[in-house]
């Protein structure tokens, strides 16, 4: 069946605030999931979208599919859950900053290293919204907040840092304003068999408007971004003459034509390289030193938890001699009473 971005829209009314940033990401997973189920021939049945607790957590509502609101911080244990009772499910996680990498953290981490597949998109607009205000994991340095008003003392989580130190074998970033990137990525999240997390920078317009406007703004968003693209030289820029190249053992900022520096001796790409090396300093790089890092930063093949959990059940089942409930009630003694 061919589907349409309208066939997984709901019926429900979008309460989220006028000009927030989560409702592009909502059109972009309505018009990724019809690429979905061609790409990997899925009914629309086999999609499940989980969430805990937060703004972004109330996407569930506004989907056309089979839907879970769990608690605060608790939507990876329920995701994982579906997936290892029903592995054909293909599970979609909504969570935010404050859901996921606060009271959800470690949860959030050890999906990670455990590599189950779903699909995790992390809004982050580094701030609480839902409860009004309060500073995230994901606040700057020195923001005022509710919670902090006199700014934060804390240094903020970069979740790709935190995603690739607990083994993730997917981890791509977009910006609310890059539809077409975003759902790019949801497609190949989708088609990734492990943990896929990818991060939504979102903005906030009621307690942190502009959070991300250093780099998403349209007059300067070519010069301040990188979009990844495996395969590819790392080029960027409004008139694409900047990139990257590795030298000093770190990455730095070159202009295509100064220095004897051309396109061939940019860095190319590649988000399927199993060192991980190359992939932190591409997710740590920020604005203004570097360009910030969007697209597909690493994507590599690991065994998956739901399989390991599947492939020993069948091994221990091959051995045993209890195949069904009413051999294990009939196993070791048993009396007859008259």
């Amino acid at each position: 069946m061919a589907y349409t971005a309208q066939d997984f829209k709901s019926n429900q009314e979008v309460r989220w605030c006028p000009g927030c940033g989560d409702h592009a990401v909502l059109a972009s997973i309505h018009r990724a999931l019809p690429e979905v189920c061609e790409a990997l021939g899925y009914t629309k049945e086999r999609i499940v979208f989980v969430s805990g607790i937060g703004c972004s957590s109330r996407l569930p509502y506004y989907m056309n599919t089979f839907g879970f609101h769990g608690i605060h911080g608790r939507a990876t244990a329920i995701s994982t859950g579906m997936k290892v009772a029903n592995p054909k499910l293909s599970i979609w996680q909504a969570t935010g900053d404050g859901d996921a990498l606060a009271i959800g953290g470690n949860h959030f981490i050890h999906a990670i290293r455990r590599n189950i597949d779903i699909n995790i998109i992390l809004f982050n607009n580094q701030i609480y919204g839902l409860t009004k205000g309060q500073y995230s994991p994901t606040s700057k340095l020195g923001t005022i907040t509710k919670t902090s008003p006199y700014g934060t003392v804390e240094n903020p989580f970069n979740p790709g840092a935190l995603a690739l130190g607990a083994g993730s074998t997917f981890f791509a970033r977009s910006l609310d304003v890059e539809l077409k990137l975003s759902q790019d990525i949801l497609v190949a999240a989708a088609k990734n068999d492990g943990t896929s997390v990818v991060e939504m920078l979102v903005n906030c317009v009621i307690f942190n408007d502009g959070a991300h406007a250093s780099i998403s703004n349209r007059e300067y968003r070519a010069d301040r971004t990188i979009i990844l693209q495996h395969g590819e030289p790392m080029i960027f820029g409004k008139n694409k003459d900047k990139g990257l190249i590795f030298r000093n053992r770190k990455l730095e900022v070159v202009t295509i034509g100064q220095d004897g520096i051309g396109v061939d001796d940019l860095l190319v790409h590649d988000s399927h390289c199993k060192e991980v090396g190359i992939h932190n300093l591409l997710v740590n790089m920020k604005y203004p030193d570097y360009p910030v890092a969007l697209g597909i930063i690493r994507d590599v093949k690991e065994n998956t938890y739901d399989d390991n959990v599947r492939d020993q059940l069948k091994e221990v089942e091959a051995k045993s001699t209890i195949k069904c409930m009413d051999d294990l009630l009939h196993s070791g003694a048993t009396w007859v009473v008259d």
